[in-house]
């Protein structure tokens, strides 16, 4: 490592430690925090990892509810972008990984509920996530690609709530700036061994910049049933339909000086956006034996339609503006776990899952569908078998292994005759290790090694010397992580994380823009480096009143880098990711019905081209909210509010990485308030 990550580390070692996040409420014990995302549920003090959980109370207590980085932006290691534009979707980076992602996310698994929503091509979204129902988000940072597949980056699992014992009915309404207007109506309960929860909202946003305007209706329901007391089957259905998503685009420096609530000309004249209409189901069938052994089987099914305007009627590669997708997503998969001694599990599983995509593209006339330049479909398939072995072999050591094969296809069929038939594949062993030390009751130390794959996604797959077929000069990507930290607990009021990581990258999947042709295509970086050194502490300063503080700080490199362009990037800084990263928080609940949050931000300039010739800027941002819940026999009434970039600071929510003509910036809103109202009935 470099002596600079060292020197960084040293010093957090004294203040700070990683994220147990057990959380503490008026004095109370600490609770142990069981981890569900290892397959292997354990305690988050033995997982050698980088660990967070965050709770229902972070997710929705008067959160305005657009995004996963109003939850996650304090969990050191995640770095967020593109908030505000949904026709782009959230991006998330761990670690540096996801941050090449020009849409969606890339470099990391995402699983909600059992149901994975990363495709087999190692594509993942999150339009259908459903804050409103969330009961929990947890997040290992790091490969992990043993347990849940192709990850650089790390794992995101959310888990929706369960239904009371008690059935209830509420409905929540949120109004803000720039139009904004969000209603939910859940309910959720019990009936003998039938346990619901269903969510219903609806959410329209104008936007702060022109044309950018959005509006979803989203459906997440889990209905779970004691088929007896051993055997439980759940099942899941999820809907979401997006007619309009605009896309107002980057903007370049000088666009941004003149007006920053502009939209770039030509993404209004090609009317750029998208719309989205998917729906998904899945079962997950659980059942324990009298040995200590589960089984746990689970399928699923998503079936999305996509409609997308670029800003170009055609480019240079002759491929048309307008595109049209219909995809099948299905999978099967299970696992067996079985105890081996006393203290010693072996769990053990695989997976089946196949992308059937009809992708069409049309030329872009100012917004309306013209000639059809390419038809083609493509298909991937996914096999793979795991496993995983955690054993407490002495008082205070716990070792985890474990491995996992993966065989990806990837097939075309141009429909057109135009040439662009054909199929590759990827494949790869992936094998982690890790070792916890109980050194007291307060201190855990842990170290891994690990291995990850991530092969490319089919969009990344795009030929950038012509309208169909392969980029067969990209190759998969592969991480290889060693990893030390430690984390616990101090006298039931403080929880502490430290974390410093090494990973090694080989072929890193970067973007680039040909001039000319108004989408990003994607090459491979020969090696690159990711050195880094991330840190939390949590603290009760006072009955009801908690502190937190994390800390990121990353030195990624290109080491061996010779571009598309013919230029070397050898010890260039790897763009989208800041040097540091500091968010700070603070939670006050004197009594049990108020509620207030504080939360800060900081992040460092960092570049927006691999070059390092464009820097966006650092920035600062705060966000206040605050919650009052009164109660009675049968019902509750809980206004809330919040003020999001309470300073007024003015940032970039979104940087273009390698942008073509300068079109770098997306700039965020201002100071802007929403306020609601739930109600809720017994």
């Amino acid at each position: 490592m470099t002596a600079r990550l060292l020197i960084a580390g040293c010093l957090l070692a004294c203040t700070f430690g990683t994220q147990a996040q057990s959380e503490t409420h008026n004095g109370e014990h600490l609770e142990e925090v069981v981890v569900t995302a290892t397959r292997l549920p354990t305690s988050a003090e033995s997982l050698p990892f980088a660990f967070a959980k965050v709770e229902r109370e972070e997710i929705q207590v008067a959160r305005q509810q657009l995004g996963l980085d109003e939850a996650l932006a304090g969990v050191p290691g995640l770095f967020f972008q593109n908030r505000y534009n949904f026709a782009q979707d959230l991006r998330i980076a761990i670690r540096g990984f996801g941050a090449r992602a020009d849409f969606g996310i890339r470099g990391i698994r995402i699983i909600a509920d059992d149901i994975p929503l990363t495709l087999p091509d190692g594509q993942g979204s999150v339009d259908s996530i459903d804050l409103g129902s969330a009961e929990s988000i947890e997040v290992i940072r790091g490969p992990f690609s043993a347990v849940y597949g192709a990850a650089s980056g790390g794992v995101i699992l959310i888990r929706s709530e369960d239904g009371p014992a008690e059935p209830f009915v509420s409905g929540r309404v949120n109004l803000g700036a720039y139009d904004f207007a969000q209603g939910q109506l859940k309910v959720g309960g019990e009936n003998g061994r039938l346990n619901y929860l269903a969510n219903l909202s609806h959410t329209t946003l104008d936007g702060y910049r022109e044309h950018s305007n959005t509006e979803n209706t989203l459906l997440n329901a889990r209905m779970r049933y004691e088929i007896d007391d051993s055997t439980q089957l759940t099942v899941f259905v999820n809907a979401v339909d997006s007619p309009e998503a605009d896309d107002p685009g980057g903007l370049t420096a000088s666009e941004v000086a003149a007006d920053r609530r502009q939209a770039a000309p030509r993404n209004v004249q090609f009317e750029a956006g998208e719309s989205l209409d998917q729906r998904s189901i899945g079962a997950a069938l659980r059942r324990e034996y009298g040995s200590g052994s589960k089984l746990l089987l689970r399928g699923h099914f998503v079936q999305r339609d996509f409609d997308n305007r670029l800003p170009f009627d055609i480019n240079a590669n002759g491929q048309g503006g307008s595109v049209e997708l219909g995809r099948d997503y299905y999978g099967l998969g299970g696992h067996w776990t079985m105890p081996l001694a006393s203290e010693a599990e072996l769990v053990f599983g695989a997976e089946y899952e196949a992308q059937r995509d009809r992708r069409q593209r049309y030329a872009n006339n100012l917004g309306v569908r013209g000639d059809l330049t390419t038809d083609q479909d493509e298909d991937v398939t996914n096999d793979a078998a795991f496993t995983e072995l955690r054993w407490s072999f002495a008082e205070n050591f716990t070792v985890t292994a474990g491995a996992r094969y993966d065989e990806i296809e990837y097939e075309i069929h141009d429909r057109l005759g135009q040439g662009g038939s054909g199929d590759t594949d990827f494949s790869a062993f992936s094998p982690m290790a890790g070792l916890s030390w109980a050194v007291s009751a307060s201190a855990n130390l842990y170290a891994n090694v690990s291995q990850a794959f991530d092969p490319p996604a089919t969009t990344e797959l795009a030929n950038p010397d012509g309208p169909t077929g392969f980029n067969r000069e990209l190759d998969e990507q592969t991480a290889i992580n060693f990893e030390v930290g430690l984390k616990g607990a101090v006298h039931d009021a403080v929880a502490y994380e430290l974390a410093l990581f090494h990973i090694d990258v080989d072929d890193a999947i970067v973007p680039f823009e040909l001039t000319g042709s108004g989408q990003a295509f994607y090459e491979n970086a020969g090696k690159a480096t990711h050195d880094g050194v991330e840190a939390f502490l949590s603290m009760e300063l006072i009955e009801g009143l908690t502190a937190s503080l994390s800390y990121t700080y990353s030195d990624f490199v290109f080491d061996e880098f010779q571009g598309i362009d013919g230029e070397s990037y050898d010890g260039k800084r790897i763009p989208g990711i800041p040097e540091h990263l500091v968010q700070g928080g603070l939670r006050w609940q004197p009594r049990e019905a108020l509620y207030v949050g504080f939360d800060v931000l900081h992040a460092s300039s960092f570049y927006a081209d691999n070059a390092n010739q464009v820097e966006a800027g650092e920035y600062t941002v705060a966000d206040l909210r605050f919650e009052y819940r009164w109660s009675g026999p049968r019902f509750e009434i809980a206004p809330f509010a919040g003020i999001n970039n309470l300073f007024d600071e003015k940032y970039d929510g979104n940087i273009r990485l390698n942008a073509a003509f300068g079109r770098y910036y997306e700039p965020a809103p201002g100071r802007n308030m929403y306020a609601g109202l739930e109600i809720r009935f017994q």
